[in-house]
């Protein structure tokens, strides 16, 4: 196919995750605090888009504790920097089965809930954004599966949606996105459709520019689309992304280095996404410019 580059193209810094990197850098932000400084200075730096889990404040353990979100949401209302706000909601459907010979019942990791409390602190805190994990999938971090089914999924896009939140659709692979689309097609997810390829996610999609095509050349026209890798990939794929079409994530969920060996922080990874997309003679969109895109509204402190 021939390239159809983005020359107004928006950066997601996805700030902190649920990965076990909180021993592997002192950027990684942990308390709600820490969350909202570094999605305040990634802003600052260029990112139009921050994307935060929440973390146990003492021991920097990925969590999921609703007064965590609003700490986090709140202290970013509450500042003079304008961003939109995008809320995981990818907490509580971990499935870790005992041994290969005796795999039920679950055992220690599992973290499985309904539907209504995976998605309590999105409607609490009704951020522009909240992801939305489009299937299962096995996850190399540790033996366990990142277990969405189509019933969970539709049961939580639709509380999503009522609640006044644009769903961003992470895709995997390519089934995700097959999904996404019948999703779509049911009336579940409204336009302007919103999308995260990712790749290079041990069991997932992995992240050769073939099978970045595949995803791309799924994704359904006039859908709005972001892609990113893990690793030593994050800044070739801000090329990537962009030459294909498409908008960026970078961040320390994916990535904890500027360069090897050199510890990052999420400004920085934005301010070098920045760098990368000018000198592909493309402009960084801001918040207001996205939020017309996508059609949603800049949200007042509660």
């Amino acid at each position: 196919m021939p390239l159809s580059m983005n020359r107004e193209v928006f950066i997601t810094c996805a700030v902190t995750g649920s990965g076990g990197t909180q021993e592997r850098s002192p950027h990684v932000p942990r308390s709600p605090a820490q969350i909202a400084a570094a999605a305040i200075e990634a802003a600052k730096a260029g990112a139009a888009i921050v994307h935060c889990h929440v973390r146990d404040p003492e021991t920097g353990k990925p969590a999921r504790d609703p007064a965590l979100y609003r700490e986090v949401t709140e202290r970013i209302r509450d500042s003079d920097t304008d961003l939109v706000l995008n809320l995981t909601a990818g907490m509580g459907g971990d499935l870790t089965l005992g041994g290969t010979e005796a795999p039920l019942p679950p055992v220690a990791g599992t973290d499985m809930i309904g539907a209504a409390e995976r998605v309590a602190h999105v409607v609490d805190c009704r951020p522009e954004i909240c992801t939305l994990d489009c299937g299962t999938m096995n996850f190399a971090e540790a033996d366990y599966i990142m277990v969405n089914t189509p019933g969970m999924l539709r049961d939580m896009a639709r509380r999503m949606v009522e609640s006044g939140v644009r769903v961003e659709i992470e895709a995997f692979d390519t089934g995700h996105l097959w999904f996404a689309k019948q999703l779509v097609e049911e009336g579940i997810i409204p336009e302007p459709v919103l999308v995260q390829l990712c790749m290079g996610v041990p069991w997932g999609a992995p992240d050769d520019l073939n099978t970045f095509m595949a995803m791309v050349n799924n994704v359904p026209a006039g859908w709005h689309w972001s892609g990113f890798s893990l690793g030593r990939n994050q800044m070739p794929y801000v090329a990537a992304a962009i030459l294909a079409g498409g908008n960026v994530r970078v961040g320390l969920e994916d990535n904890l280095f500027l360069e090897k060996g050199v510890l990052a922080t999420n400004a920085q990874l934005v301010e070098r996404a920045v760098t990368i997309i000018e000198n592909m003679g493309a402009r960084v969109v801001g918040p207001d410019e996205v939020r017309a895109r996508l059609q949603v509204e800049k949200r007042a402190p509660a």
